[in-house]
This record gives structure tokens, sequence and C-alpha cells, in this order.
């Protein structure tokens, strides 16, 4: 119920689809028209997308066991005023390091925010239910966001504000309340934790690694990295990182692009306003990230000390092990999983000082040896 963001093609797998109505989102030509025979449409004044999160818990056959994937539009730009009896002011909210200080940021943040605590209502209001149906007790809930904030240097970017999302969880019969974890986890391993917790062995064919030994063991080991991947989104990029308890370990492999935002982002009104002071010259340093060419290839930070990842350690002798051991997991990777970096480029679909959508490229078709080359060639990287 709410946000669908997973593809036409696995609705057929669930019992009801309840679709958020998305028509302050800039879909592609066609995609309001092909919402499937299992989806029931929201209308009208639908814009967080949980409405129909407690009638669906409601609804549900109450002598099975149920599984429920409850998404919101929120906090999704773009952003409407009073929302909330209480909103967040400008002047309480405090503004990251690599973005400027502008009243329009400090706006913007604090609509950001209003939308966060009004998904936070309808959560609470899950969770009253789940009281009042009395299954609380037996409920695993992982609470959790598919990317950072949709900001400059947030969202679409491979730094901790754009891959380290929100990650809670509540079980009362499985989980102490209050227990917190620095152990490295990633997303590929909730599916085996849920099929652990449903009874399944694990699979050597799962991705990823079961975490319930964290439930009675904050303290218990993972994995050693999480790995993370940039591809196109609105824009050009191919880039991978590999994130341990403390380093984090970044490869541009396209680094004569720019680490230009998502388009949502390049038409925010944080973004206008630092397009309008690079061109004054009035950007300190970390507030170039996004504008600079060529970007370094690799990039080392160490988030305990640095967690805004400010201070690229790539290029330190001290740290040169660490590079080394980050690089190796990082080719081990991806010649597990069939990793590699196409050869051929795909045009952007939004201009990158507007954040305007741009007209359709034509470029030549490759032949298929240019594709097999390319295809090959990635494989044996």
């Amino acid at each position: 119920a709410g946000k669908w963001h997973l593809g036409e093609a696995v609705k057929k797998h669930f019992d009801v689809v309840k679709e958020a109505d998305v028509s302050g989102f800039q879909l592609p030509t066609g995609a309001a028209e092909k919402l499937g025979k299992f989806v029931q449409q929201m209308k009208g004044d639908a814009r967080s997308g949980c409405e129909q999160w407690v009638p669906t818990l409601k609804s549900r056959p109450k002598d099975k066991p149920f599984f429920l994937w409850l998404a919101a539009l929120d906090p999704h730009r773009p952003y409407d005023e009073n929302i909330r009896e209480t909103s967040y002011q400008p002047q309480d909210i405090v503004i990251p390091p690599y973005v400027i200080d502008h009243p329009s940021v400090r706006k913007d943040l604090a609509l950001y925010y209003d939308e966060i605590a009004r998904l936070d209502d309808y959560i609470g209001r899950v969770l009253d239910e789940l009281d009042r149906q009395g299954i609380a007790d037996n409920t695993l809930i992982l609470y959790m966001s598919d990317n950072g904030r949709p900001f400059v240097r947030d969202k679409t970017t491979l730094y901790d504000s754009g891959i380290r999302t929100p990650w809670l969880m509540r079980w009362p019969r499985g989980i102490r309340p209050g227990n917190t974890t620095k152990s490295v986890v990633s997303a590929v391993d909730i599916a085996p934790t849920f099929l652990e917790l449903a009874g399944f062995k694990p699979s050597i064919l799962w991705e990823g690694h079961s975490f319930t030994k964290l439930f009675s063991n904050p303290k218990a080991i993972i994995r050693k990295y999480a790995y993370a991947e940039k591809h196109w989104h609105d824009y050009e990029d191919q880039a991978r990182a590999v994130r341990s308890e403390r380093f984090k370990y970044i490869r541009n492999f396209y680094p004569d692009l720019p680490l230009t935002p998502s388009a949502d982002g390049v038409r925010s009104p944080m973004y206008r306003e630092m397009i309008k002071l690079r061109d004054a010259g009035k950007l300190k340093p970390h507030q170039m990230t996004t504008f600079i060419t060529p970007r370094p290839e690799e990039q080392l930070f160490d988030c305990e000390v640095d967690p805004h990842e400010l201070k690229n350690l790539a290029d330190d002798p001290k740290y040169a092990s660490v590079l080394s051991s980050m690089r190796a997991a990082l080719k081990t990777w991806q010649s597990d999983y069939n990793d590699y970096i196409p050869t051929i480029r795909t045009a952007d679909e939004f201009d990158r000082e507007t954040g305007l959508a741009t007209p359709a490229r034509i470029r030549p078709r490759p032949s298929k040896a240019e594709m097999l080359k390319g295809v090959l060639k990635g494989r044996l990287r």
C-alpha cells in the first residue's frame, strides 16, 4: 500500500496492491495509463501515499500470516507548505557543511522535515492498529528508506548521506528494545533474514546474509563490507562503493562527468542558489563537489572522524593498506557478481544545469559485434 516502486512485473505476486496517487511525480510518457489491473488507484489529495496503510492492515485475512509493504510518497519532492499544524522552523535547521546556508535552503529543508513528521504520524497509526488487533508482540517491523534525502550531494550519491538510510526494527517477542548496533548490514540482507524467520534454510543462491543474530547480540558481525552501486539515474554515471564499519571506498568510473544530483535536486531551491554562487565564485571548496570535473577516480574516507566525507584519504600513505584492502574487496565483489562497466554510455534525460527534460537524443544503434565486445570486455575486466 502506498508508493509503488517495484515495477509492473511483480504486481501479480501480491494479493492486493493499493497504489498511491503519483500525479505529483514526473513519470515517463504513458506510465500513468499503464497501471495494471491489480491496482486500485487512489484519488484526491492523497499526497503522503500512506492513507491506505491502516485500512489494508484492517482488511487482511485474520487467520493467515501476513506481509505488508507499506511505502510512502513522503518525503519525496515536491513539498507543500502547511501540511501540519506544527511545522519545523527554518531558523532551527542544521545545515550540512557541503551546502550553502541560505533562507531558501533552510525553508526547503524545513518542508522536508515536515513531510518526515507526517510520515511518522502514519507509522504511529500503524503501531496503534497492531496494538488494537493484539498482534504487536509478534509482528516484525523494519523501517527503512530507499535512498538519502533529495538534496545536493545526498540522493544518487555513494556518500553516506546517499546510501546510509534509516534502519529501525521492532519485534517485542524477538528484539530487546533500545538496542543499537554498529554492525554493517545491507539491504540485500533483508530477504535472507525474513526467509530464515519464516523457517527456510539458507541457500547458496541468497546474495545477502541473515542478520537475525543481531537481535540477541548487537555486537555480532554479519559482514565485513557492504557494497553500493550508482548507475544511470536521470543522468549518466557509473560508480561503486565499499563500506566497512569505519571506512568508505568509492570508485568513480566516469570521472569526467560531474556529480550532478537527481533532476528533482537540480530543480530544488538549494541547487538553484548554489549555481548562482558558483557562477559568482562564492562557493566554498566542499560546496563545489557536484560541479567539479574531473572527479577523483578513487576516494577513501574515515567515516568515524569525518562523517560528512569531506577529506579524501586515497593519496595518504598512512591509509595505503586500507585503500588496498577495500580496492581488492570491490574487485572480488565485481568478479563474483559479474559486475562490469558498460562501454556504451546512456544519454542524460534532463539538463544538468536546469533539471528540465532534454530532447530525445538519437544515437546510432551499436552493431551486434560491438555489443558482444562490450559484454566480453566487462566480463574479463
